[in-house]
């Protein structure tokens, strides 16, 4: 009997083991859909797309190493940082990802990178960019986002 149970058991994985894979590839790429949508709002000054990317309850949280002595660490308003997206200016804010880790156990995502924002074609800052999805229904939302801040 155990003789046939075996090849069984080895086929079912062999025919689950894609569709999983496919499934998290999906999923990965839903998450990071989100991401990228938030620094696409970012560069075209669009607040009305980047709002509905949060959480109703999510949360900034920035560590500024950038001055001296201990790091200053803020934590911002998601309404006052959407907003200060749709805010008119001259320059593009251009934030650029790499390094990207994404890490996905059913409705929970961390996504983990690299990062240079730029002010027009003018390096601003760099550091690391932090951000936490929960999947509500559908769609995947931000609920915190940190990131710390330095000079490069």
């Amino acid at each position: 009997m155990v003789k046939y149970v075996v090849p069984v058991v080895m086929a079912a994985l062999t025919w689950t083991a894609p569709i999983s894979a496919q499934a998290s590839q999906t999923a990965e790429a839903e998450v990071l859909a989100v991401v990228n949508g938030l620094f696409e709002g970012m560069r075209r000054a669009d607040s009305t797309m980047v709002r509905p990317l949060f959480h109703a309850r999510a949360r900034l949280i920035s560590v500024d190493l950038r001055g001296a002595g201990r790091p200053a660490q803020v934590e911002e308003s998601v309404e006052g940082f959407i907003q200060s997206i749709g805010r008119p200016r001259t320059e593009v804010f251009d934030e650029r990802l790499s390094n990207v880790k994404t890490m996905i156990d059913g409705s929970l995502a961390s996504v983990w990178a690299d990062y240079k924002f730029y002010r027009g074609t003018l390096l601003n800052h760099c550091g690391v960019d932090h951000f936490l999805l929960v999947k509500e229904g559908t769609a995947w939302k931000i609920i915190e986002l940190a990131d710390t801040r330095r000079s490069c």
